[in-house]
Protein backbone atom coordinates (compact mmCIF):
# COMPACT_ATOMS: atom_id res chain seq x y z
CA UNK A 1 0.00 0.00 0.00
CA UNK A 2 1.28 3.48 -0.87
CA UNK A 3 2.16 5.76 2.01
CA UNK A 4 1.05 8.87 0.04
CA UNK A 5 -2.49 8.55 1.24
CA UNK A 6 -1.38 8.98 4.84
CA UNK A 7 0.29 12.40 4.30
CA UNK A 8 -1.35 15.81 4.64
CA UNK A 9 -0.80 18.42 1.93
CA UNK A 10 1.02 21.55 3.16
CA UNK A 11 1.57 24.98 1.47
CA UNK A 12 4.65 27.09 2.26
CA UNK A 13 3.87 30.76 2.78
CA UNK A 14 6.40 33.59 3.02
CA UNK A 15 6.44 35.26 6.36
CA UNK A 16 5.68 39.01 6.53
CA UNK A 17 9.30 39.68 7.53
CA UNK A 18 10.62 37.93 4.40
CA UNK A 19 8.24 39.86 2.15
CA UNK A 20 9.41 43.11 3.70
CA UNK A 21 13.11 42.22 3.15
CA UNK A 22 12.48 41.33 -0.52
CA UNK A 23 10.58 44.56 -1.06
CA UNK A 24 13.39 46.60 0.51
CA UNK A 25 16.04 44.88 -1.68
CA UNK A 26 14.01 45.58 -4.83
CA UNK A 27 13.49 49.19 -3.81
CA UNK A 28 17.21 49.57 -3.09
CA UNK A 29 18.12 48.28 -6.58
CA UNK A 30 15.68 50.70 -8.20
CA UNK A 31 17.09 53.59 -6.18
CA UNK A 32 20.66 52.66 -7.16
CA UNK A 33 19.73 52.45 -10.85
CA UNK A 34 17.93 55.78 -10.65
CA UNK A 35 20.93 57.30 -8.89
CA UNK A 36 23.35 56.18 -11.62
CA UNK A 37 21.02 57.50 -14.33
CA UNK A 38 20.84 60.86 -12.60
CA UNK A 39 24.63 61.02 -12.22
CA UNK A 40 25.12 60.08 -15.89
CA UNK A 41 22.64 62.74 -16.98
CA UNK A 42 24.37 65.37 -14.84
CA UNK A 43 27.77 64.40 -16.30
CA UNK A 44 26.43 64.66 -19.87
CA UNK A 45 24.72 68.00 -19.20
CA UNK A 46 27.87 69.31 -17.50
CA UNK A 47 30.08 68.17 -20.39
CA UNK A 48 27.79 69.81 -22.98
CA UNK A 49 27.71 73.02 -20.91
CA UNK A 50 31.53 73.10 -20.72
CA UNK A 51 31.87 72.52 -24.49
CA UNK A 52 29.29 75.24 -25.20
CA UNK A 53 31.11 77.68 -22.91
CA UNK A 54 34.50 76.90 -24.50
CA UNK A 55 33.01 77.21 -27.98
CA UNK A 56 31.91 80.77 -27.24
CA UNK A 57 35.46 81.78 -26.34
CA UNK A 58 37.39 79.58 -28.80
CA UNK A 59 38.61 82.60 -30.77
CA UNK A 60 40.51 83.75 -27.65
CA UNK A 61 42.92 80.87 -28.26
CA UNK A 62 43.72 81.80 -31.88
CA UNK A 63 47.15 83.19 -32.77
CA UNK A 64 46.71 83.42 -36.55
CA UNK A 65 44.80 86.01 -38.56
CA UNK A 66 43.22 84.80 -41.84
CA UNK A 67 43.49 88.33 -43.23
CA UNK A 68 47.20 88.59 -42.35
CA UNK A 69 47.95 85.14 -43.80
CA UNK A 70 46.10 86.16 -46.96
CA UNK A 71 48.28 89.28 -47.26
CA UNK A 72 51.47 87.26 -46.65
CA UNK A 73 50.41 84.71 -49.28
CA UNK A 74 49.59 87.40 -51.85
CA UNK A 75 52.93 89.09 -51.26
CA UNK A 76 54.84 85.81 -51.74
CA UNK A 77 52.86 84.92 -54.88
CA UNK A 78 53.46 88.38 -56.38
CA UNK A 79 57.18 88.09 -55.64
CA UNK A 80 57.85 84.51 -56.79
CA UNK A 81 55.14 83.64 -59.35
CA UNK A 82 54.99 79.87 -59.94
CA UNK A 83 58.10 79.04 -57.89
CA UNK A 84 56.38 76.97 -55.20
CA UNK A 85 59.49 76.35 -53.08
CA UNK A 86 60.41 80.04 -53.06
CA UNK A 87 56.86 80.90 -52.00
CA UNK A 88 57.05 78.38 -49.14
CA UNK A 89 60.38 79.82 -47.98
CA UNK A 90 59.12 83.39 -48.15
CA UNK A 91 55.99 82.62 -46.11
CA UNK A 92 57.94 80.74 -43.45
CA UNK A 93 60.45 83.59 -43.10
CA UNK A 94 57.53 85.99 -42.53
CA UNK A 95 55.90 83.72 -39.94
CA UNK A 96 59.12 83.00 -38.01
CA UNK A 97 59.92 86.71 -37.94
CA UNK A 98 56.80 87.32 -35.83
CA UNK A 99 57.77 86.87 -32.14
CA UNK A 100 54.13 86.18 -31.25
CA UNK A 101 54.06 83.17 -33.59
CA UNK A 102 57.61 81.78 -33.61
CA UNK A 103 57.43 79.73 -30.35
CA UNK A 104 54.43 77.80 -31.70
CA UNK A 105 55.75 76.92 -35.17
CA UNK A 106 57.32 73.67 -36.37
CA UNK A 107 61.06 74.03 -35.89
CA UNK A 108 61.93 71.40 -38.51
CA UNK A 109 62.94 72.58 -42.00
CA UNK A 110 60.35 72.50 -44.78
CA UNK A 111 62.97 70.79 -46.96
CA UNK A 112 63.28 67.88 -44.50
CA UNK A 113 61.74 64.87 -46.35
CA UNK A 114 60.30 63.30 -43.16
CA UNK A 115 58.30 66.46 -42.42
CA UNK A 116 56.27 65.97 -45.62
CA UNK A 117 53.56 63.31 -45.42
CA UNK A 118 50.82 61.97 -47.65
CA UNK A 119 47.28 62.80 -46.64
CA UNK A 120 44.27 60.82 -47.90
CA UNK A 121 40.93 62.27 -46.84
CA UNK A 122 37.49 62.31 -48.39
CA UNK A 123 38.78 60.51 -51.47
CA UNK A 124 41.40 63.18 -52.22
CA UNK A 125 45.15 62.74 -51.92
CA UNK A 126 47.91 65.27 -51.42
CA UNK A 127 51.05 65.90 -49.42
CA UNK A 128 51.40 68.31 -46.52
CA UNK A 129 53.92 70.02 -44.29
CA UNK A 130 52.67 70.90 -40.80
CA UNK A 131 53.60 74.46 -39.81
CA UNK A 132 51.49 74.55 -36.63
CA UNK A 133 49.08 72.26 -34.79
CA UNK A 134 47.16 72.87 -31.57
CA UNK A 135 43.72 72.14 -30.11
CA UNK A 136 42.09 75.10 -31.88
CA UNK A 137 44.25 75.72 -34.97
CA UNK A 138 46.39 74.11 -37.61
CA UNK A 139 48.40 75.66 -40.42
CA UNK A 140 49.82 73.58 -43.26
CA UNK A 141 51.19 73.66 -46.77
CA UNK A 142 49.00 71.25 -48.74
CA UNK A 143 48.72 70.26 -52.36
CA UNK A 144 49.62 67.97 -55.21
CA UNK A 145 51.69 68.46 -58.40
CA UNK A 146 49.44 66.00 -60.27
CA UNK A 147 45.98 67.11 -59.07
CA UNK A 148 43.28 65.47 -56.95
CA UNK A 149 39.62 65.79 -56.02
CA UNK A 150 37.30 64.74 -53.23
CA UNK A 151 34.97 65.65 -50.38
CA UNK A 152 35.93 68.57 -48.13
CA UNK A 153 34.43 66.94 -45.04
CA UNK A 154 32.01 68.65 -42.67
CA UNK A 155 34.14 70.07 -39.90
CA UNK A 156 34.12 71.74 -36.48
CA UNK A 157 36.43 74.47 -37.76
CA UNK A 158 36.51 77.24 -40.36
CA UNK A 159 38.94 76.43 -43.16
CA UNK A 160 40.87 79.13 -45.05
CA UNK A 161 42.56 77.82 -48.21
CA UNK A 162 45.07 80.34 -49.60
CA UNK A 163 46.03 79.32 -53.14
CA UNK A 164 49.76 79.73 -53.82
CA UNK A 165 50.24 78.02 -57.18
CA UNK A 166 47.81 76.36 -59.57
CA UNK A 167 44.05 76.40 -59.17
CA UNK A 168 41.30 74.97 -56.97
CA UNK A 169 37.70 74.45 -58.04
CA UNK A 170 34.79 73.77 -55.70
CA UNK A 171 31.01 73.72 -55.57
CA UNK A 172 28.22 73.18 -53.06
CA UNK A 173 25.39 70.71 -53.72
CA UNK A 174 23.01 72.18 -56.28
CA UNK A 175 25.49 74.65 -57.78
CA UNK A 176 25.66 74.49 -61.60
CA UNK A 177 28.92 76.37 -62.04
CA UNK A 178 32.15 75.92 -60.07
CA UNK A 179 33.86 78.38 -57.77
CA UNK A 180 37.35 78.96 -59.17
CA UNK A 181 40.27 80.05 -56.98
CA UNK A 182 43.63 81.04 -58.46
CA UNK A 183 46.97 82.14 -56.96
CA UNK A 184 46.58 84.84 -54.32
CA UNK A 185 42.91 84.07 -53.61
CA UNK A 186 41.34 82.66 -50.46
CA UNK A 187 38.68 79.94 -50.32
CA UNK A 188 36.80 80.09 -46.99
CA UNK A 189 34.91 76.89 -46.13
CA UNK A 190 32.70 77.84 -43.21
CA UNK A 191 32.40 75.56 -40.20
CA UNK A 192 29.72 72.90 -40.70
CA UNK A 193 29.45 73.38 -44.48
CA UNK A 194 30.57 70.94 -47.17
CA UNK A 195 31.65 70.98 -50.82
CA UNK A 196 33.30 68.88 -53.47
CA UNK A 197 36.67 70.28 -54.52
CA UNK A 198 39.32 69.50 -57.09
CA UNK A 199 42.80 70.51 -58.13
CA UNK A 200 43.51 70.11 -61.87
CA UNK A 201 46.19 67.74 -63.16
CA UNK A 202 48.52 70.71 -63.62
CA UNK A 203 48.75 70.78 -59.81
CA UNK A 204 48.00 73.15 -56.95
CA UNK A 205 49.55 74.07 -53.61
CA UNK A 206 48.00 76.13 -50.84
CA UNK A 207 48.55 77.53 -47.36
CA UNK A 208 45.67 76.11 -45.32
CA UNK A 209 44.51 77.48 -41.97
CA UNK A 210 41.85 75.76 -39.86
CA UNK A 211 40.40 77.52 -36.80
CA UNK A 212 37.96 75.80 -34.45
CA UNK A 213 38.07 72.42 -32.74
CA UNK A 214 40.84 70.42 -34.42
CA UNK A 215 40.72 66.99 -32.64
CA UNK A 216 37.24 66.11 -34.06
CA UNK A 217 38.70 66.69 -37.56
CA UNK A 218 41.45 64.09 -37.15
CA UNK A 219 39.32 60.97 -37.89
CA UNK A 220 38.44 62.46 -41.31
CA UNK A 221 42.11 62.95 -42.04
CA UNK A 222 43.10 59.43 -40.96
CA UNK A 223 40.12 57.18 -41.83
CA UNK A 224 41.12 56.61 -45.48
CA UNK A 225 44.47 55.21 -44.36
CA UNK A 226 42.78 52.65 -42.12
CA UNK A 227 39.90 51.62 -44.38
CA UNK A 228 41.29 52.22 -47.87
CA UNK A 229 44.99 52.83 -48.57
CA UNK A 230 46.40 50.75 -45.66
CA UNK A 231 49.44 53.04 -45.79
CA UNK A 232 50.32 52.55 -42.14
CA UNK A 233 53.79 54.14 -42.32
CA UNK A 234 52.14 57.40 -43.47
CA UNK A 235 49.53 56.94 -40.74
CA UNK A 236 52.23 56.58 -38.07
CA UNK A 237 54.17 59.54 -39.48
CA UNK A 238 51.06 61.75 -39.46
CA UNK A 239 50.10 60.76 -35.91
CA UNK A 240 53.65 61.30 -34.64
CA UNK A 241 54.20 64.75 -36.19
CA UNK A 242 50.69 65.98 -35.32
CA UNK A 243 50.99 64.78 -31.71
CA UNK A 244 54.50 66.21 -31.42
CA UNK A 245 53.35 69.68 -32.46
CA UNK A 246 49.96 69.64 -30.71
CA UNK A 247 51.24 68.34 -27.36
CA UNK A 248 54.35 70.52 -27.55
CA UNK A 249 52.21 73.63 -28.01
CA UNK A 250 49.89 72.56 -25.22
CA UNK A 251 52.85 72.36 -22.84
CA UNK A 252 53.75 75.99 -23.58
CA UNK A 253 50.19 77.20 -23.09
CA UNK A 254 48.78 77.17 -26.65
CA UNK A 255 45.30 75.69 -26.49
Amino acid sequence: MSSRGGRKSTTTRASPARKTATSKASSSKQSTALGWKSISLLVIVGFVAIIAALDRIRSNFYIFSPAKLHAISQKAVAKHGNDTQAIFDDILVELHADPALKPYLNKNEVRTPFEWMFNNAGGAMGSMYLIHASITEYLIFFGSPVGTEGHTGRHTADDYFHILTGEERAYAAGALVPEIYGPGTQHHLRRGTVKQYMMPESGCFALELAQGWIPPMLPFGLADVIFSTLDFPSFAQTVWITAREMVGNLFIGKF
